[in-house]
């Protein structure tokens, strides 16, 4: 299996939030502004440089408001830096899921805003003319191996009665046989989304909004944020980092942490349709969204196209759960791959992402709960760019007091009083995890530990993070999140560590690279290990 080299990071999770670098990022050079030296004051600022936050920004600046957005690292540094970028109304929970959540009145919603979203972008592409291979493609949901085929029948029924463009369909389009039966959604779309981000980034800027990276929010409330220690004054402030990052308890008791896999592979130029594919997902799984397949393709030189292939999906910092530790995932993904596209290539590129399941199915996009002006867009359930763009929409009218049709839809302070039996199973699996306080650690003393690599070090009931660099050195952490207190686990795929509870990861030099967490990993004399 062949790789691309990794591109050069300034610093650890600066560029993107893991060691692997995708093909969206390697494809571009890395986008940043100078960072905040002053205190500011604005009407809105905006926290997250990714697709939710930069399309915030970009809509209230067109709109002729007073916008400022800050990114702790570098523009699309996160989550959305790390997606395959599928736009689809085509949602990965499925619309008879939906059905049971909200009613029938509710999946239509869901369709109608997730197809609006998608033509936001490209109505956003051609009016900022972005050269970003955005396509209108068809995409088709075909039957996982352990799936009956009454199944795809319900769920094609169920997407009827939203009003989506769809057909059923023999067999399907760019699969082999074998695949069997498929859900054909007609006018779904596909982009380059790190280009389409740095030209939102571009247009902002045109449209007298300011953009600040390197530059790290803390402190949040109703007057502002801290922001690189400095105060930014502000009317309303948007929170757009994927996890909450001003919300410690009500809004990590809602949704799940996720890590996802994806794959790129070499194939012959135009060699296959362009479309994307989703198989039903396997139903035969401990967590509460089925791992699924999504696949697509996307310009690469003149003799290739990529096809981008996903899934393994696991719960963050828990993939030991299934014997499948992270780095053997993309071997999984691989042997799918060799099945149903037979004719692809070499890998070039391989990375994962994190994703964020609310327990019922729809993003979190509204005022925060207790807050007046402060409102968050989160749980974007696989459908990220899709979700992040409606829930800029969504934002940007509620700061405008314009009505919206899915405000209610989609409000945070909604209670999941349909899957309460799920909810309930999951807060306790949630609590499950702050038994690795007592449970055997990955190593009992740091000679056990090779170089490139880490683990978590017990020492009575203490659960130490522990990395040894090529140079033989070792960095030591406290294992607790600063979160919650969970124990954080070792990634050695993206060389992190995640927290198994909520979803926070850390670079392996104990630096904070995703939320909700606010703050590092609490360094430890190495001196101390030894006592």
């Amino acid at each position: 299996m062949t790789m691309k080299t990794p591109i050069a990071e300034e610093a650890p999770g600066m560029i993107t939030s893991g060691e692997n670098i995708s093909y969206w990022v390697a494809s571009v050079q890395p986008l940043g502004t100078a960072p905040l030296m002053q205190d500011e004051t604005t009407d809105i600022l905006v926290i997250g440089g990714g697709i939710a936050g930069l399309s915030t920004a970009y809509l209230l600046a067109k709109e002729g408001k007073q916008v400022m957005l800050v990114e702790d690292g570098m523009i699309a540094s996160g989550e959305s830096g790390r997606t395959t970028a599928h736009l689809t109304a085509a949602l990965d929970d499925h619309y008879q899921a939906i059905d049971r959540a909200f009613g029938e009145a509710g999946s239509k919603l869901a369709a109608e805003s997730h197809t609006a979203a998608i033509s936001m972008i490209e109505k956003i592409v051609n009016a900022e003319h972005i050269a970003c291979n955005f396509e209108r493609v068809n995409g088709y949901l075909f039957l996982h191996a352990g799936t009956k085929k009454e199944y795809l029948q319900q769920e094609y029924q169920s997407v009827l009665r939203t009003g989506l463009e769809a057909r059923w369909l023999n067999d399907t389009p760019g699969m082999p046989a074998a695949a069997g039966p498929c859900i054909e959604y007609r006018n779904q779309a596909q982009f380059h989304i790190i280009r389409y981000l740095h030209e939102l980034c571009n247009a902002i800027l045109r449209y007298g909004g300011k953009i600040y990276t390197k530059t790290r929010a803390t402190d949040i409330d109703s007057s502002g944020a801290v922001c690189n220690g400095y105060k930014v004054s502000a009317n309303h402030i948007v929170v757009a980092t994927n996890s909450p990052i001003n919300n410690m308890v009500t809004m990590h008791t809602k949704q799940f942490p996720y890590r996802t896999y994806v794959i790129a592979a070499l194939i012959g130029k135009n060699s296959m349709p362009h479309a994307l594919w989703w198989d039903t997902g396997n139903e035969d799984t401990r967590w509460i969204s089925a791992p699924y397949h999504y696949i697509r393709t996307a310009p690469y030189d003149q003799q290739h196209d990529l096809l981008i292939l996903g899934g393994e999906d696991h719960k963050t910092g828990q993939a030991e759960d299934e014997d499948v530790p992270e780095e053997l995932r993309y071997s999984a993904l691989i042997n799918w791959m060799r099945i149903y596209f037979p004719a692809a290539g070499d890998i070039v590129y391989k990375w994962s992402g994190q994703i964020m399941e609310p327990i019922d199915y729809l993003a979190y996009i509204g005022r925060n709960p207790g807050d007046k002006n402060i409102y968050i867009i989160t749980g974007d359930s696989g459908n990220g760019v899709t979700h992040g763009t409606l829930g800029a929409m969504i934002i940007s009218d509620l700061i405008q007091n314009i009505p919206n049709p899915w405000t209610e839809l989609y409000d945070p302070k909604r209670k999941p009083t349909k899957e309460f039996g799920k909810y309930i199973s999951e807060i306790l699996k949630m609590a499950g995890q702050y038994a690795d306080y007592i449970t055997p650690a990955d190593i009992k003393n740091i000679e056990q530990l090779t170089a490139g690599e880490g683990a978590i070090l017990g020492k009575g009931f203490k659960r130490i993070a522990v990395y040894k660099d090529d140079q033989q050195q070792v960095h030591a952490f406290s294992a607790v999140c600063p979160h919650l207190g969970c124990v954080v686990q070792w990634n050695a795929d993206e060389k992190s560590f995640d927290c198994p509870c909520h979803g926070s990861r850390f670079t392996k030099e104990g630096e904070l690279i995703n939320g909700p967490a606010i703050a590092p990993l609490t360094r430890i004399d190495i001196q101390d290990l030894h006592r």
